[in-house]
């Protein structure tokens, strides 16, 4: 990261209203960001046409102005140097990446589907991921590559990576083997849909962010990013993965949780109210008092 430069950034799925967890993702970054004097990024992570809806990206974007978080870059509209904003539209640029990455010899078609994957495949240890068993690789790489004559998902080889390792601000050091963790990498699905680990690295690369807060349900992904930011040559951000908010029953809050949605949350509370719920929540507050993001400015202190 370049001394006395910071930029944060919020990057949310438009598939659904905004919960509570989002929110509490949104304010963590903002908090981190603002606290050492830098400047917040909101980015639209669309890549599902299936899931993801321009009017959710709308709802999503006035939650956060309701909630008092007002990005510096980014959104839908677009405000900045390095749009488009919603991955929808950066097609073109992910496009460019993948063709370097082609250029290592380290890609490959890859015709299994996720279905056949589970049916010969055991779970990988408790997360439910089942590892790539290389059966697309060729028998040697790096290997030329040769465009496919039908739709196949493109992969990418991880071997070369080694034992990766790196230090979480909040979690502390860490360290993966891809190939044992997760295997050979999926950057673009057979229906031609980007990846997104791809569109991540790519888009916090030239969008200059120079750090990521978000839940801890991510902190997987970390390893094979920085494998892609290596290939690609750049510089990957910090990291600070916080645990995620649950509903009483123990589950992890989603979109489907309506009682956390953000509408239902704007009917019962004020800003201040949810942002004092928030800031308790966080460990920032030992109660729920009403307050403003910038009123816990001076409080934040990553545990």
């Amino acid at each position: 990261m370049s001394e006395g430069r910071v930029k944060g950034r919020f990057a949310p799925s438009p598939s659904g209203r905004m919960h509570l967890g989002n929110a509490m993702a949104a304010l963590l970054s903002w908090l981190s960001a603002k606290s050492r004097g830098g400047e917040w990024l909101l980015r639209i992570e669309d890549l599902d046409p299936q899931r993801c809806r321009r009017e959710y990206a709308r709802l999503l974007e006035d939650d956060l102005h309701w909630l008092g978080l007002d990005w510096d870059e980014g959104g839908v509209d677009g405000i900045g140097p390095s749009g488009p904003y919603c991955q929808s539209e950066r097609s073109d640029i992910y496009e460019a990446a993948l063709e370097r990455l082609k250029a290592t010899g380290l890609c490959y078609p890859c015709t299994c589907t996720r279905a056949e994957l589970r049916a010969t495949q055991a779970p990988h240890a408790s997360d439910g991921t089942v590892i790539y068993p290389g059966t697309c690789r060729p028998a040697v790489m790096p290997a030329p590559w040769h465009e496919p004559t039908r739709p196949c998902a493109v992969r990418l080889a991880v071997d070369s990576a080694g034992e990766i390792t790196f230090t979480d601000r909040r979690c502390g050091p860490r360290r993966s083997v891809l190939a044992r963790d997760c295997g050979d990498i999926v950057l673009r699905r057979a229906d031609g849909a980007w990846a997104y680990q791809l569109a991540v690295v790519v888009d916090d690369a030239l969008m200059g962010v120079t750090e990521v807060v978000r839940g801890e349900d991510l902190l997987d992904s970390v390893a094979r990013q920085i494998y892609l930011y290596r290939l690609l040559g750049a510089e990957p951000p910090e990291w600070s993965h916080f645990p995620l908010l649950c509903a009483p029953d123990g589950r992890r809050l989603s979109k489907r949780d309506s009682s956390e949605a953000m509408d239902s949350l704007r009917a019962r509370y004020t800003p201040a109210q949810l942002i004092g719920r928030l800031a308790r929540l966080a460990g920032l507050r030992p109660d729920d008092e009403p307050c403003s993001p910038a009123d816990l400015l001076q409080l934040y202190t990553e545990q």
